[in-house]
């Protein structure tokens, strides 16, 4: 299964920034980056919700499954 990390594009759309946006929904921000660069193996529903909640978006809008994953 291939998934691909969107969320440096809606952070862009945001105009938010790693530091601040890791404050806002309670994680660091080394492990956003973690996230952010498609490096993490999983996402906590109430971390993926609180993203959604501040860049006013949808889970869809962050996370894309690609076809032709194994």
């Amino acid at each position: 299964m291939a998934i691909t990390v969107n969320l440096d594009v809606m952070m862009a759309r945001r105009k938010v920034g790693v530091g601040e946006l890791a404050a806002q929904i309670g994680i660091t921000p080394a492990n956003l980056s973690i996230l952010k660069n498609g490096r993490a193996k999983a996402v906590r529903f109430t971390t993926l919700d609180a993203l959604c909640r501040v860049l006013d978006c949808q889970p869809g809008d962050i996370l894309v499954r690609e076809p032709g994953g194994s």
